[in-house]
């Protein structure tokens, strides 16, 4: 067996994040009293998606971005809401969201039984553990490391060498991560020295040297 740990981002590999997120923006507004239109999910998810951008560069505090997204998109949807009360209630929203995406829970709890498996996300701790612990993967990974808790985001280094801490520093060569996003997930891989797996359901292209790209969860099983 040529691995010994497995790195699974959260969202976007294994959680439906586009569902969770458009749910809880919908029911988030109409309990605040604003009028939810389709559109509105794909102008947050831009929003959303730049300021987790700048939290990855370093340039956003976990803190900050809780609110920016919410002035970003009440500016550019022309809604009248405070984002300093709307954060707290779309973040209680999102954490319902345990939708996972398919083959992830057979995928996980065939793997769990030849590999250790570790969660590695960039996200917010009270949304990350509820959802994790409201779906049927709750008790597959033996540990869990989110951005906020670590104090560092994937693809920094400093993120990386507090995982490999915790799982008993491994040989890099034992450990394998595997996510939807190339700037987090398969960058930062490739930046600490350990294999990458790229899931990449869209059929994406990409220059980096990564050693494994999948479009469906369910290749794993015959890969590792």
């Amino acid at each position: 067996m040529k691995y010994t740990w497995l790195l699974f981002d959260a969202d976007d590999t294994l959680f439906d994040f586009a569902r969770a997120e458009a749910m809880a923006l919908k029911n988030t507004l109409e309990q605040t009293g604003l009028a939810f239109k389709p559109e509105h999910v794909g102008l947050y998810a831009r929003f959303n998606q730049q300021v987790w951008s700048e939290f990855e560069q370093g340039k956003l505090s976990s803190q900050e971005l809780r609110t920016k997204r919410f002035q970003l998109f009440f500016e550019g949807a022309g809604l009248a809401g405070d984002p300093m009360t709307t954060s707290p209630l779309y973040l209680q929203n999102l954490a319902l969201g345990t939708y996972l995406l398919e083959g992830a829970d057979e995928v996980v709890h065939s793997l769990k039984k030849r590999y250790q498996l570790a969660l590695v996300t960039n996200g917010l701790k009270d949304v990350q553990r509820p959802r994790l612990e409201g779906s049927s993967l709750h008790d597959c990974f033996e540990k869990v490391f989110i951005s906020e808790e670590v104090g560092a985001a994937k693809p920094e280094r400093t993120y990386f060498d507090r995982v490999f801490e915790n799982i008993g520093n491994p040989a890099q060569e034992k450990v394998l991560i595997i996510g939807d996003s190339l700037t987090s997930d398969m960058q930062g891989g490739l930046n600490y020295g350990i294999d990458t797996c790229w899931y990449n359901p869209q059929n994406k292209t990409s220059t980096l040297a990564l050693n494994y790209q999948i479009n469906s969860l369910r290749e794993l099983l015959s890969l590792l």
